[in-house]
């Protein structure tokens, strides 16, 4: 049966340990335990933690650096010769969006986002869940942010609403295309909001 270890000779181990010989300058101390007990060692689990913690810091400041990045003046430019170049683009979408909340009209970009997001599933459960809210949050009169659509494309969804599709919104979304196109789209390209971001781009090439 092993013998038990006592308080007594658990302390003169430790005391044997911090009176131990000191290493030689830039030597690292040997790798006497895993857990790093006194915290101090430069043992390879020890060197490991702090390794990813670094790794995982500068992913996080490169994500970060990605986020701050503003369009360029190209960019810019593009959104003016192509209202679909413009909402392809992330940062083409919030310079609309920021117009549209101007104009009370940002329902009709988060309408046309939602259905593109509902494209994309093929899990039944979640198509008919995220059918359901679109419906509630954009098609039902009841609600606040009731987009305006005619009253084919809303009888038509209340019928696709029996047996949802991921493509069930795919006119009434094309409806809001069309409409934020024709009629917000051209007041976007003369508004302050587009034009003092053309400017800033404009100065900033030009700065050395």
């Amino acid at each position: 049966m092993p013998r038990s270890v006592s308080g007594v000779e658990m302390r003169k181990r430790q005391a044997a340990h911090i009176e131990a010989p000191p290493q030689a300058p830039g030597q690292p101390r040997p790798n006497t335990c895993c857990l790093c007990w006194c915290g101090c060692c430069k043992c390879l689990w020890n060197e490991d933690r702090i390794e990813r913690s670094e790794r995982q810091t500068c992913k996080m400041d490169s994500i970060e650096a990605v986020e701050e990045q503003q369009p360029s003046l190209d960019e810019v430019l593009s959104w003016a010769r192509s209202f679909e170049m413009m909402l392809r683009s992330l940062e083409g979408r919030e310079v609309f969006r920021e117009f549209l909340r101007s104009e009370y009209s940002e329902d009709n970009l988060l309408f046309w986002l939602a259905c593109e997001e509902l494209k994309k599933e093929t899990d039944p459960a979640v198509v008919e869940e995220k059918s359901r809210i679109i419906y509630e949050d954009y098609v039902s009169i009841l609600s606040p942010k009731e987009v305006s659509l005619d009253s084919r494309v809303r009888e038509g969804i209340n019928q696709n609403l029996a047996e949802p599709s991921n493509l069930m919104y795919e006119e009434a979304q094309f409806q809001i295309y069309t409409l934020m196109h024709r009629d917000s789209f051209p007041r976007f390209l003369n508004s302050s909001v587009y034009r003092d971001l053309l400017a800033n781009r404009r100065r900033a090439c030009l700065d050395p």
